[in-house]
């Protein structure tokens, strides 16, 4: 299997821990962002073979594309880049959730939808998406990277020609993947589903947990 090429756009804490989570891998990729002068910082600081580019260029340049951005963004997104995202695969680790009055969070789409399912729905003819490394908080994403023995990153994706891929990018980032299904299934990764840290999991898991949670 050829090495393809990622590009990890947004740099917010699911962005910045994927990035020193791939640089920890010795793989080579892409960072990208709104502000290129900060994006460069953290790349510095993050990932010491991040090529740092526009976002124009990081669609471009990459194979996969890990959209580490909102969940309200990522439509939008996607709709001003559909030109350059076509034959990529968007990873998308959103979750469809905001503060709530209470100092928590509350879900912000139909409870029986997800970020997944939504964001699929979205995608013009010829850009593929799975749902990944959205499973854990962005502090146990970073902490729980490359552990002995290893953690779970669980995925979703329709078919199979994008598990390959979707997989060795989970790895790169420290953990074992194990997929749950099809996109139809992304609620259970997203947050207050039962495959997420922040549901009924309560932490990271390893494979042999894993079993059990599945």
């Amino acid at each position: 299997m050829s090495i393809k090429k990622i590009a990890v756009i947004g740099l917010g804490n699911i962005g910045k821990a994927v990035a020193e989570n791939l640089s920890k891998s010795g793989v080579n990729f892409i960072v990208s962002g709104r502000d290129l002068e900060e994006t460069g910082k953290v790349a510095a600081h993050a990932a010491a073979q991040a090529e740092v580019s526009d976002i124009t260029t990081a669609i471009k340049s990459a194979d996969i594309i890990v959209l580490a951005i909102p969940f309200g963004e990522i439509a939008p997104f996607i709709s001003t880049y559909s030109a350059e995202l076509q034959g990529k695969l968007v990873i998308d680790p959103s979750n469809p959730i905001a503060p709530d009055e209470n100092g928590g969070f509350k879900k912000i789409i139909d409870a029986d939808k997800s970020a997944g399912e939504v964001n699929a729905a979205a995608l013009p003819k010829g850009i593929k998406l799975a749902k990944a490394l959205g499973t854990l908080g962005a502090a146990t994403l970073s902490g729980a990277a490359y552990k002995t023995p290893a953690n779970v990153l669980f995925y979703a994706a329709d078919g199979k020609d994008v598990d390959a891929d979707v997989e060795q990018l989970i790895k790169n980032n420290g953990f074992v993947p194990v997929k749950v299904g099809g996109l139809s299934q992304s609620a259970r990764i997203e947050v207050f589903g039962d495959l997420h840290e922040f549901g009924a999991l309560g932490k990271a898991v390893t494979a042999e947990e894993a079993k059990t949670a599945l």
